[in-house]
Order: C-alpha cells, then structure tokens, then sequence
C-alpha cells in the first residue's frame, strides 16, 4: 500500500519547499531586473508582448472609447448649434449697425452737399428736419422742425443739395408748413438758364413733373435745357436749379407749346431740407402766387 501512495503523489509536492522555491524566485527576479537595466535584454520581449495584448485592450478600453466618443460629439454638435446661433445674431447686430452707418454716412453727404450749395450766396442757412408729409395725392405739402421762433416766415424758400423744393406757407413758434412746387395751387418764377428767357413753371400735381403753359410756340426751348429761379416776386433767390426740361411740343393749332419738366430736388426722398435767408426777409403774412408772365 506504502508504495502505491508514493506512486500517484502530486508532482507539485516533491522537490524543494515552497519557502526555498519563492527565495529562489525572488533571485531570479531581482537577476532579471539588474540585467534589464543594465543591457536591457526583456526590451523585446516587452515589445512583443505588447503587440500581442493590444488588440485585448482594444476591446476591453472599447465601452469606455464608444461612451466618450458619443459624449463628445453629442456635446461639440449642442457647442456648434450654441455658437452658431450666437453667431448668427452678432452677424445680424453687425448688418444693423453697418445699415445705420451706411444711413447716418449717406445723411451726411447730403447735408454736406446742401451746406456747400446754399453757402455761395445766402446770407444764412438752416438745417430743418421734415416732420410729416401731406398724404393728399392732390396737396404737396409737408411740416418741418423750424419755425418762427427759429426766424422762419411766410413764403420763405426751401431748398435741398439739388434745387428748389418749396416754400414756406405758414410759420408756427415750433413748426412750419411748406407748399412743394409740384403743388397744383403753386408758381414759381423761373429762366431759362441758356438764354435768360423768363417764364412760370406751375406745380402738376405729379412730383415728377412741372407745367410751364405760358410759352408761345416760336420760344427758344429744348429738350434739356435747366430751368433756375429768376428772382422775381422776391421770395426765391435767383440761379437756383428748379428743373429740367424733358418734353417740348408745339401744335401750330395753338399758341402755346406744351412744355413740361422734371423737378430738380428730390422732392420724395430725405428727411432734411435747408431754410435760407436772403437779404431782409418778407413781413407778409399770406403767401402771394407770382402773376404769370408772358
């Protein structure tokens, strides 16, 4: 019996005892880790087996990876979709503030362009901001800022950088009220600007057009010729731009040539207008119409 329980004893239980094997492997390991530092002789072996275990970390670290890409990219999309509305409102807040320069640039032309024109011969000029337009498709009229207060009075002109626009009708303390010369009920006194030939250029009713009806067929007149304010009945200064001639008709049948032209001022755009003074201005209280003239 002795010799068949020596037979089939455990391999693991013969040779040296547990305590001597772990010292010996302790010397050993310690060996081994001298000569990898000394000559590095596992290096490779390292190596290798890195190789052989990546693709197991692959696929373990794999969850984690897929969790933190989602993550990512679920949080660069809300970041994106953040900064791209952001942007979109500072591209709009820049578009108003670029539409509010361009707006405030063009004012200052035109009031630069005023300034130069009427500054040659008025002995004083004033900036009016245009309050209200009278929507009455038959009544040209408007409300400015200035008034007598400011030194504003009946019949007093009103010009913008261009030429002629009206003038003024009633002059409150604060606020005045200007008849345009497209007025149906309104004449201005104007020449010819080629060869000085006087004439009246009446308000259409349409402000793209005046009527001068008082041109017999045999007068100098052409097609393009400027038309500028003759000076007489005292409330328009002479050689300002009232428009220029775009249709001439003579009828022999008649005594009169049909004879219209387009307004020189802007008169359906702008919201400033200048008041202008020259010489003494006019005490009259009521606006008077300049007879026609032959």
């Amino acid at each position: 019996m002795a010799t068949s329980s020596n037979q089939y004893r455990p391999l693991l239980l013969q040779g040296p005892s547990p305590g001597l094997r772990f010292l010996l492997l302790c010397v050993v390991s310690i060996l081994l880790m001298v000569l990898d530092h000394q000559q590095h002789h596992t290096r490779s072996l390292r190596a290798a087996l890195s190789v052989a275990t990546y693709p197991l970390q692959v696929l373990v670290n794999m969850p984690y990876s897929a969790g933190a890409w989602i993550s990512e990219t679920l949080g660069t999309r809300s970041d994106l979709m953040e900064e791209n509305a952001r942007l979109r409102n500072q591209i709009l807040n820049q578009q108003f503030q670029v539409q509010k320069l361009e707006a405030l640039q063009a004012e200052n032309n035109r009031l630069r362009e005023m300034m130069r024109s009427a500054a040659e011969v008025a002995e004083r000029i004033l900036v009016a901001e245009i309050r209200s337009v009278d929507l009455d498709p038959y009544r040209h009229n408007l409300v400015i800022n200035k008034g007598s207060r400011d030194g504003a009075y009946n019949g007093q002109a009103i010009l913008d950088a261009y030429g002629v626009i009206g003038q003024i009708t009633s002059a409150e303390p604060l606020s005045s009220r200007a008849i345009l010369i497209t007025d149906p009920s309104h004449a201005t006194p104007v020449e010819i600007n080629r060869n000085g030939i006087r004439t009246v250029a009446l308000g259409s009713g349409d402000p793209a057009e005046l009527r001068l009806p008082f041109l017999p067929n045999s007068t100098d007149i052409q097609v393009g010729d400027l038309l500028v304010t003759s000076g007489l009945g005292g409330h328009f200064p002479p050689g300002y731009p009232v428009g220029v001639v775009n249709e001439v008709l003579r009828d022999p049948g008649k005594n009169f040539a049909t004879v219209t032209a387009r307004p020189s001022a802007q008169l359906d755009r702008g919201r400033q207008v200048l008041l202008v003074w020259f010489g003494t201005p006019r005490s009259s209280q009521d606006l008077v119409e300049p007879e026609p003239e032959t």
